[in-house]
């Protein structure tokens, strides 16, 4: 049984680490990255080892993610509780131990007190900013300097999972999930498109999916012109929009 975030993801990556599990589109921008099982455990474990090795975070930490969903925002996502921190998804500002976001979201993340401040531009081919925010370290070049498999401590189902106002522990944020998944129709199996205009919660837009056994096309900006075409491309059986 699956109490954690660690393991509903661990137990998605070993059904098949080679299959896609993540497929992500931006409308906007024609970016399309596809990430199978084994490439977002890569992320992950790079991600868990920055917060860790790279920050000296530990349990009890708290990290802030202002961020839209994303493939990079899964990877920061899962590696928070793969290293057993507790993710603030919050937009009101809260004292954390490290901060992720977007040039975008700059002017809101000042309003958070903290020394560790990252940002990506959630770019195609997860390329490094041309412009980096004074005061901030570019995530994705430096987590690639980190290595490929995390080492630490399990996590516990009681464990911190979601920080801020509504507080979950690691069992608490896998039931939630489930009921989601369950609301929404996924079921195990099932390749599940998802609008992230619609859907903007990560307890929708990825873990839903990961605890039911299901895996994700992510659309951003999505043209709904090319929503049955890219369907039948994906072999998508689970509708979100």
């Amino acid at each position: 049984m699956n109490n954690t975030i660690p393991q509903a993801f661990a137990a998605a990556v070993r059904r098949d680490p080679t299959a896609p599990l993540l497929t992500w589109y931006d409308d906007a921008t024609g970016d399309r990255t596809e990430l199978s099982g084994a490439t977002l455990e890569n992320w992950v474990s790079k991600t868990a080892n920055l917060l860790v090795d790279g920050i000296g975070l530990g349990h009890g930490d708290t990290v802030g993610l202002l961020l839209p969903p994303h493939w990079q925002t899964a990877a920061l996502l899962l590696g928070v509780s793969a290293a057993g921190l507790a993710a603030d998804l919050g937009r009101e500002a809260q004292p954390v131990q490290a901060l992720f976001t977007t040039p975008d979201d700059v002017e809101a993340a000042s309003a958070w007190n903290t020394m560790d401040r990252y940002a990506t531009g959630l770019l195609p081919l997860a390329m490094p900013l041309r412009d980096l925010p004074e005061g901030y370290a570019d995530y994705v070049t430096e987590v690639r300097n980190h290595g490929d498999h995390y080492r630490g401590a399990p996590v516990a189902p009681a464990d911190l999972a979601v920080a801020g106002p509504y507080e979950l522990s690691q069992a608490d944020a896998i039931e939630a999930a489930e009921v989601r998944a369950a609301e929404l129709g996924i079921k195990a199996g099932d390749r599940v498109l998802i609008d992230t205009a619609a859907y903007p919660d990560p307890a929708d837009w990825l873990l839903a999916p990961l605890v039911a056994g299901a895996s994700i096309v992510l659309c951003a900006h999505l043209d709904r012109a090319k929503l049955e075409a890219r369907s039948s491309t994906e072999k998508v059986s689970v509708i979100l929009v």
